[in-house]
């Protein structure tokens, strides 16, 4: 009943405030012209009352009908023209009038029919909850968060959350997430998959010797997927086994399908591979390609202390902004720089080897890594080509 009076009293006062303007009348300026109109003709009367007492010549009374008749003609014609004016503001005042009574009358009817004015107010997150797919996915993160903060054994729940902070760049989270997901619910492919590429960007594009075994455990629960095939050939790289890696890829892409979607990813890494491999055909003064870590130096980094394991980081990610100053159309070395500094929380050097990149890579590469960018939250304004 109340919102019903309230919506009542607001209808009323915005319809009067729009009527009383329209109710405003014109009738003055016409008054004012009937009037002239009504002099005219007592000036013609009074002449011919003049003539006939002799007080004015006949000329002279000629030439006063003649500018009076002039003055009457023209008022005439004005009230005419005020008069036409007046009849279709009149029209106008009157169509105006019924819409602006019909706009409340239809939108009251077309409310109560379809409308729920009954319906009890809801705080933000009741109405996140029952309309999830409209709420920001930072919304919907606090509260997958704040029901596992207090359901920690809900394994639907990390298993759900854990993909989403992988995308948003929260790789500790994501790490957190998929472990409790795999204790709770059991290892899966997308969860052995998920947890291996968090540790790669946790470890600045390592494969360190956790992710590896899930990736292999990963590649072993769907032998099609391309992804856990593609770091593990990384794996070998790391090792400084580019021919091994180079058959790896080339075995996988053997038993694929011919329309396969990503076989141009893995057909330009073994061209990358190959480029690598073949120091024999370089000019001499071409700087060498840096090489990955070595397997001892992958388990070492995983019992190294915070500190130390981020010297070691910092001079991979040194060796790697080296190879690609000398290699300059590797795409995927400039994502893995990229990606490198965004976990390094360097976003500053992330935006500089973007624009170096822009300027380096080969024209058809760059919108392929401003995509990839724009996937890490990077602000790539300036730098897109």
């Amino acid at each position: 009943m109340e919102f019903w009076l309230f919506s009542a009293c607001l209808t009323v006062i915005a319809t009067l405030v729009v009527l009383i303007p329209l109710s405003r009348s014109t009738h003055a300026s016409q008054t004012a012209d009937q009037n002239d109109l009504e002099v005219y003709r007592d000036q013609m009367t009074e002449i011919e009352a003049d003539v006939s007492r002799g007080m004015i010549d006949a000329q002279s009374a000629e030439q006063a009908r003649l500018e009076i008749a002039r003055r009457l003609l023209k008022a005439e014609k004005k009230t005419s023209l005020a008069q036409s004016v007046s009849d279709n503001i009149k029209a106008h005042k009157l169509i105006a009038f019924i819409s602006v009574l019909l706009v409340p009358l239809l939108s009251w009817g077309i409310y109560s029919s379809v409308g729920s004015p009954d319906l009890p107010s809801q705080p933000l997150s009741q109405r996140v909850a029952s309309n999830p797919e409209r709420a920001p996915v930072e919304e919907l993160v606090s509260q997958a968060e704040a029901h596992l903060a207090q359901n920690p054994q809900d394994g639907r729940g990390w298993n759900v959350l854990a993909p989403i902070y992988l995308r948003l760049g929260r790789v500790d989270e994501a790490i957190n997430a998929y472990r409790n997901s795999i204790r709770l619910n059991g290892e899966d492919f997308a969860r052995n998959l998920g947890l291996a590429e968090s540790l790669v960007l946790k470890s600045g594009g390592l494969v360190t010797a956790e992710a590896h075994a899930l990736f292999e455990k990963a590649a072993a629960q769907n032998p099609d997927d391309y992804r856990p095939q593609f770091f593990l050939a990384r794996t070998l790289l790391q090792d400084g086994k580019n021919d091994e890696a180079k058959a790896f890829l080339k075995a996988f892409l053997d038993r694929s399908s011919a329309d396969a979607p990503w076989r141009a990813q893995i057909e330009d890494a073994i061209r990358r591979i190959d480029d690598e491999t073949a120091p024999a055909q370089a000019p001499a003064t071409a700087t060498p390609p840096v090489k990955g870590p070595s397997a001892q130096e992958v388990e070492a980094a995983a019992s190294m202390s915070d500190d130390q394991r981020k010297e070691m980081i910092e001079g991979m990610v040194a060796g790697l902004q080296a190879k690609l100053e000398a290699q300059p159309d590797d795409l995927e070395g400039w994502k893995r720089l990229i990606s490198s500094y965004m976990i390094m929380k360097k976003a500053d050097d992330a935006k500089a080897a973007l624009k170096q990149a822009m300027k380096l890579l080969p024209e058809d590469k760059r919108s392929l890594l401003i995509a990839h960018a724009k996937t890490l939250n990077l602000e790539v304004e300036g730098a897109e080509p």
